[in-house]
């Protein structure tokens, strides 16, 4: 088997005081795929900078405490790459991918946007330039006989199944028309496959993502934010997907949960 967990740890440093160093060597994971590490790697401790029995990547940004993603494989990646080739990103600390045997799988952390200030027209930047590449990848990907995985925090609530406030949040970043009309396209026009949804079809949920304010996560009113977007033989290999949440509120070391995916060798 082939085990992916992806989180967003919402600040790595913090989240190693709270709990993601004894999940990370309790994790059965073969890759896992961090987002919003908010560090550079000399200000990581040793242990979260370079844990034993992981190769790892870090990209942070240029922007002292912002964004950041980083990918720990079990096995020693045949090739690294950083941003996806355009230049406003590519420092920015939000993308990264691996090439393993049979295999590109990449951590993704998808602009967060907000509604009428310069952050959402970043974000529609950013997803403008990343679909395009998304197909590229496909296509080299398929040429080289590797599969394409890319997990994260893709912040866009698909459907309304995948947010419990749905109604509520017509005219919010992250369940606009538009951003969902653009994920929608790398699904039905790029060919990706959502992995999870495809494991549970009918919803509501799973969710991934609790805000702090207020009962949240005592009342699961959450998004299913955090995905892993694969090539159709990879999914077609997937035999269950889970949300790692917390037993209590008390218990979290992120407003985000691991996404795991097992997946056939």
């Amino acid at each position: 088997m082939l085990t992916v967990s992806t989180v967003n740890v919402n600040g790595l440093r913090a989240a190693a005081k709270k709990g993601f160093v004894e999940w990370l060597a309790a994790t059965e994971a073969d890759v896992v795929c961090l987002q919003e590490t908010r560090a550079e790697p000399a200000q990581l401790p040793g242990e979260v900078r370079d844990p034993a029995g992981w190769h790892v990547v870090h990209a942070h940004s240029e922007v002292k405490g912002r964004n950041g993603v980083s990918l720990l494989t079990r096995e020693a990646p045949e090739a690294v790459r950083v941003g996806f080739g355009v230049a406003e990103f590519d420092a920015s600390g939000r993308y990264a991918e691996v090439e393993l045997p049979g295999l590109v799988v990449a951590s993704l952390y998808l602009p967060s946007g907000d509604v009428g200030t310069p952050r959402q027209e970043e974000k529609e930047r950013f997803m403008a330039a990343f679909l395009p590449y998304l197909a590229e990848l496909r296509e080299k990907a398929a040429a080289d006989g590797r599969e394409v995985l890319v997990c994260g925090d893709w912040n866009i609530a698909h459907r309304e199944v995948d947010l419990k406030n749905w109604k509520t949040n017509q005219k919010s970043s992250g369940f606009l028309p538009e951003e969902r009309a653009w994920l929608g396209r790398v699904f039905d026009e790029v060919g990706y496959v959502d992995v999870v949804r495809r494991l549970h079809p009918e919803g509501p949920g799973p969710y991934s993502w609790w805000s702090y304010r207020g009962k949240a996560f005592d009342n699961d009113s959450g998004w299913r934010i955090d995905l892993h977007v694969s090539t159709p033989g990879l999914a077609e290999r997937a035999v269950s997907g889970t949300v790692e949440r917390a037993e209590t509120y008390a218990e979290r070391w992120s407003d985000h949960a691991p996404v795991t995916v097992r997946y056939e060798s």
